[in-house]
């Protein structure tokens, strides 16, 4: 074995003597080396240096990296990858690997730093700080060119070992600078006897200590101060309180504000928001509550149980004399009516009488008997009895109604409650439509709905306000405009105003204006806005009464007006459909259409304001006795009048009503009245066949007689050709003078020809006739009075012929 092994070292030995014959170039090693590696022979990792004449492994890199930073403690990756002639990316990759198992290395902005070199650092500030007493953050972070968040981070582990001294807001000071601004501070603050801002205080100090240091000082920021008197706050060194981290209120100023608001409070019992905040108190109310729990918070001071006692007192006399009391006469002038209010609630008498109903608060700070103001309440009430008798007087059917008294009161048939008065039509209406069928009560139903709702809304004013907060006087809007709803429905009633109150009280107590008061309306008004409801209750009930005694008068007044209605409105229908025979001539069809407004739709709106005027009279108690109304032909004027004089509601669609009677199309009238009819509780019956035929008939029946007593050769010929058009066409057509032509012309194809002959001669004749007459001067010794009588005497002639017309056919069909 021993001879094998000598034998080997001697061939081994002969081969590394022997001469190589075949050299190889960096090339072919070079692949040598690759092929070796992907053999995997080579086993490890190897890396290209710069040149490429060199391989290193990543460990030999690790070492040779590990072995830069501790000569140097801080080195750029860069200066590295120069140093060891290995591309930048693979320097990167192993100094991450080497930074993260080494805890005492960072890489920081591409460069490794070690702690030793921070040590280093840190005693190379320390040096400088003993030297200048202060160095900003800013200016080593410069020096040293990394962030001031990582010298800070680097220093603040260092701070009392290293680097002998205290940073504070981006500055490093020495203990002996940090003693000096300590002791300023301390001085400053114990110099300061009043609240005040910190922020400001620093300022002054930042400024002094500029001037003391001269240019080699540093700005102190002002953190700084604040933190330093944050310490001295907390030892005790200076006395006072801090709020908000920045206002100041030294503990000898806090001493004078309770011993002020002591002295004061003690002496008159209260005290002031506003004058706490003058001694520079923010929070009166709580500093108050909290110094005296047995007080009284108020609106604007805060007062001591000891004037509820007081205020007591006098309110109890005021009570048992049955009269009042302004609690703001009582009181300090300093306080409110808001807090004049809250201490009277507190009162016991008050809240006695309140509970008792002998007494109510109005305005916040008057408190009334109310044998005081049930007294006052009954004298008004005659002075109103007296001022209604003249306003029940009565008054026509279409004249307006109004009574004024002293300018202040005053009821008006346009003015009267529109809900409560369509309620009453509905009232009366509906006792009718219930033996109607049930379709036809809807309406009915619906005025009901609304009388019972404003019987509900309008009785609640009536009730005791007593212990209910009003405000103050001077925003007394704010406590009516609460009950804005119901004083909209009062107000509807024309009656009475705040105003007319008001002066009735001061008439019937002239005490009121003897208190001196600067503003009697001060106290005046509120009485007033509590009286009114009542007054206006009283009022209706009164009205009430009368309604009830014109019951019977109301529902006979409707009952006659449904009856009417019905007949007129059945009539209009009939002869509404005849309209549709000339939808084709619109100048004939606008003649029509305009005189059948003017003539059955007049009649009919004239009946129909007429009687709801009257119903509105007799519901508002004016004892007016219904009369003959069928006589009364209205104006334009009276029915715009008689119109606008209904309720609100009602009073809108009868103005449409109105309107649409001066229009041109009986569709837009029959449907206005038609909204009228049912927004007053009256129903309107649609003609069906059945009362179609019914009405032509009867029509036609009334036309002939006529036609067979007429005797007056002009009135005869609308007559004949309305027959003739019941009798060709079953139509009722109403036609004026200029549309007769047409009408005629329209027979032409229904007629024989000598039959219409007969009927265009004799209407050629009337035409001729009209115009003789119309053109006449009244002188029987002029010629035309000849011409006129020939032309009649002509006519006289064809009236047989033209009777026979229609005659013999309504005869044989009769």
């Amino acid at each position: 074995m021993d001879e094998e092994l000598l034998e080997l070292q001697r061939q081994f030995e002969f081969a590394q003597q022997a001469k190589s014959t075949v050299r190889l170039s960096e090339r072919n090693v070079v692949e040598l080396v690759q092929k070796l590696h992907q053999l995997q022979i080579i086993d490890f990792d190897l890396l290209h240096t710069i040149t490429g004449k060199e391989y290193i492994t990543p460990e030999q890199l690790r070492n040779e990296v590990v072995a830069e930073i501790n000569r140097l403690g801080r080195i750029s990756l860069i200066d590295l990858a120069d140093s060891t002639g290995v591309d930048l990316y693979h320097v990167e990759k192993q100094a991450q690997y080497v930074v993260s198992h080494d805890s005492s290395l960072m890489l920081i902005n591409g460069e490794i730093i070690s702690n030793t070199y921070w040590d280093t650092a840190a005693e190379e500030i320390n040096e400088r700080l003993q030297e200048c007493s202060q160095i900003a953050i800013a200016e080593i972070a410069g020096q040293l060119q990394v962030g001031s968040e990582l010298v800070v981070s680097i220093l603040e582990p260092r701070l009392g070992t290293l680097v002998k001294g205290r940073l504070e807001g981006g500055q490093l000071y020495t203990p002996a600078y940090v003693a000096r601004v300590n002791a300023m501070v301390r001085g400053a603050a114990r110099g300061i006897f009043v609240p005040m801002n910190t922020s400001a205080l620093w300022n002054t100090l930042q400024s002094l200590l500029q001037e003391m240091d001269g240019a080699i000082g540093v700005a102190v920021d002002a953190s700084f101060f604040q933190s330093l008197f944050n310490g001295l706050v907390k030892e005790g060194e200076i006395l006072g309180s801090l709020r908000a981290g920045v206002h100041w209120t030294p503990s000898v100023f806090a001493m004078a504000q309770k011993d002020c608001v002591d002295s004061f409070f003690s002496q008159n019992s209260f005290i002031t928001y506003d004058s706490m905040q003058k001694l520079g108190i923010p929070q009166p109310s709580q500093f108050l509550q909290s110094r005296y729990p047995d007080g009284i918070s108020l609106d604007t001071a805060y007062a001591h149980p000891s004037m509820i006692e007081m205020l007591d007192a006098a309110v109890e006399d005021a009570i048992e004399r049955n009269s009042w009391i302004d609690s703001l006469s009582v009181l300090p002038a300093s306080l409110g009516s808001q807090d004049a209010f809250k201490i009277l609630s507190l009162c016991p008498s008050v809240q006695a009488a309140q509970k008792s109903n002998r007494a109510l608060i109005l305005g916040d700070s008057y408190i009334f008997s109310n044998g005081f103001v049930k007294d006052l309440f009954d004298r008004i009430e005659k002075e109103m009895e007296t001022l209604s008798v003249p306003g029940l007087a009565g008054a026509g059917p279409v004249d307006e109604f109004r009574v004024t008294k002293d300018a202040k009161v005053g009821y008006d048939s346009s003015e009267v409650n529109e809900t409560s008065s369509d309620a009453g039509i509905s009232k009366q209406a509906s006792e009718k439509g219930s033996k109607k069928k049930k379709g036809k009560s809807s309406g009915n139903s619906k005025m009901e709905q609304a009388e019972t709702g404003v019987d509900n809304q309008e009785s609640a004013p009536s009730k005791s306000k007593k212990g209910q907060k009003k405000g103050k006087v001077s925003s007394g809007s704010q406590a009516a405009d609460s009950n804005s709803g119901a004083r909209k429905n009062e107000d509807s009633l024309g009656v009475i105003s705040e105003e007319w109150v008001i002066q009735k009280i001061t008439s019937l107590n002239p005490d009121f204006e003897e208190q001196g008061l600067d503003d009697p309306e001060m106290i005046l008004l509120p009485l007033a806005r509590h009286l009114r409801p009542l007054l206006v209750n009283s009022l209706k009930e009164r009205r009430k009464a009368a309604f009830t005694e014109n019951a019977q008068k109301m529902k006979k007044l409707l009952d006659n007006l449904q009856k009417k209605l019905d007949e007129s409105f059945l009539n209009m229908q009939l002869y509404e459909k005849a309209l549709d025979l000339f939808e084709d001539d619109q100048t004939t069809s606008v003649l029509l259409h305009k005189h059948l407004l003017r003539t059955t739709g007049t009649s009919m709106i004239d009946t129909l304001l007429l009687n709801l005027d009257m119903h509105n009279k007799l519901k508002n108690g004016v004892p007016v006795d219904p009369q003959n109304l069928e006589s009364i032909s209205l104006s334009a004027g009276d029915r715009s009048a008689l119109a606008k004089s209904l309720p609100r509601v009602l009073s809108a669609k009868a103005i449409a009503t109105v309107e649409a009677l001066e229009g041109k199309r009986v569709e837009s009238f029959m449907s206005a009245l038609r909204e009228v009819a049912e927004e007053s509780g009256l129903t309107l019956k649609k003609l069906d066949k059945k009362l179609e035929r019914t009405l032509l008939h009867s029509y036609r029946k009334d036309l002939t007689s006529q036609v067979s007593a007429e005797m007056d050769p002009v009135s005869l010929l609308p007559q004949v050709i309305s027959l003739l058009y019941v009798q060709v066409h079953g139509k009722a057509l109403q036609a004026p003078g200029r549309a007769i032509s047409a009408a005629v012309a329209r027979l032409k194809d229904k007629l024989d020809d000598s039959a219409f002959k007969t009927l265009v001669e004799y209407q050629s004749g009337t035409v001729s006739l009209l115009a003789l007459m119309s053109a006449a001067t009244g002188n029987e010794e002029d010629c035309s009075f000849d011409r006129i009588l020939t032309k009649r005497e002509l006519l006289e002639e064809l009236m047989p012929a033209l009777k026979g017309l229609v005659l013999s056919t309504s005869q044989s069909q009769t």
